[in-house]
């Protein structure tokens, strides 16, 4: 699936724009609708603390056990389980550093986003496609 790259606010322009992802993520019985910045510069998928919240996460500072790096290295971070669903494609696992900072941005990176799905990016176009890995 192909999708444009995206602006977080209407007064931004095309330059602005980033390979922003649909998904929906899953955990028990609870589910939301959100998007996330695929990022093949990131280490991990981090999780923004409201979203964790809302998937029904528990935080507990003694398991916050992830470091992270660049700007949110000084945030704890805990393990975060979700399932993913990207348009038609399969159910996937996804593992999260969730993150106790209010204005973290949910970041789909190597660890596992990569893992699971190929992605290629066509900037000149402002596009991106990703599909599961084969």
């Amino acid at each position: 699936m192909r999708f444009k790259y995206s602006t977080t606010s209407p007064t931004q322009n095309e330059f602005d724009s980033l390979p922003r992802l649909p998904l929906s993520l899953r955990r028990e019985d609870r589910r939301i609708e959100t998007v996330g910045l695929v990022d093949s510069g990131a280490t991990v998928n981090v999780l923004p603390y409201e979203l964790g919240l809302q998937l029904g996460g528990i935080w507990d500072n003694r398991k916050a056990i992830i470091q992270l790096a660049g700007n949110l290295s000084n945030q704890p971070a805990i393990p975060f389980f979700a399932i993913a669903q990207i348009g038609e494609y399969s159910q996937t696992e996804l593992v999260f550093a969730w993150v106790k900072s209010p204005n973290a941005p949910l970041i789909l990176g190597q660890t596992n986003f990569f893992l699971e799905f190929d992605v290629c990016f066509y900037r000149s176009k402002f596009e991106f496609e990703v599909k599961p890995k084969s």
